[in-house]
């Protein structure tokens, strides 16, 4: 895979692309990230991109046609374009398993008070982070990117992707390592046990509760039916 990050600040990514599993992924070459400056395609010597909005407003907004020169420069018939927008589908592990099979990400970042509209129609997608307002699309497109970067092949161990949060469309269980006994508060004796069963059956109810009290909307999909069960038993327990 190759992301493309078309940005009008790529020094901030360097922090990004030389740490921990990001540099692993980059130095394997699993996934190749290039940093694209706006401002080279910018039309006059002082490298202008932005504007004032017609028809007044605050801020100033990022230019159509020098976006869409930046656009054009480094898209291929491969390429699935992003644009970071609070307009966008909200980004969940579900999008970023779906980004991950696409051959070439090119992620166009948003500034000051957001880009021309007009960019809209020649972007495949517009995806949002939250329900917040960034500086700018930067941070975003780390998110975006770190979210897809860990999915691909060899990145991070089948076995640690399958066991997290939102994989099964629930919270992850709690885990714990030593010490066994920290001031009182032990480890759950089932999982010294070794019967990897029962562990892996107590893990599901776990996360369940987990679940339950920190994100209940996301039992709002479909459980399995083993989850079903676990859910009928820890709703008895709470009655």
């Amino acid at each position: 895979m190759k992301i493309k990050i078309l940005t009008l600040f790529p020094e901030m990514y360097e922090g990004f692309m030389n740490t921990s599993v990001i540099k692993r992924i980059i130095n394997r070459d699993i996934c190749q990230i290039e940093l694209i400056n706006i401002r080279d395609y910018a039309f006059d010597k002082y490298r202008h991109v932005d504007d004032s909005p017609y028809g007044g407003g605050a801020g100033m907004l990022l230019r159509v046609d020098i976006a869409f020169e930046a656009l054009k420069n480094n898209v291929n018939k491969n390429s699935h374009i992003i644009l970071t927008s609070p307009k966008g589908i909200k980004f969940d592990q579900r999008k970023a398993y779906e980004l991950s099979k696409k051959k070439e990400l090119v992620i166009l970042c948003g500034h000051y008070e957001g880009i021309d509209s007009r960019i809209e129609k020649y972007v495949h997608e517009m995806i949002s982070v939250g329900d917040y307002i960034l500086t700018g699309g930067e941070l975003a497109s780390m998110i975006i990117s770190d979210a897809v970067l860990r999915l691909l092949n060899d990145s991070i161990s089948p076995e640690s992707l399958k066991e997290e949060s939102f994989n099964n469309h629930l919270l992850e269980y709690p885990q714990y390592t030593r010490p066994f006994d920290f001031k009182g508060d032990k480890v759950p004796e089932i999982l010294t046990s070794g019967n990897h069963k029962e562990i892996a059956r107590y893990n599901k109810k776990m996360s369940l509760i987990e679940t339950i009290k920190h994100r209940p909307d996301l039992l709002e999909r479909a459980l399995s039916e083993e989850e079903k069960e676990l859910l009928l038993e820890i709703r008895s327990e709470l009655n």
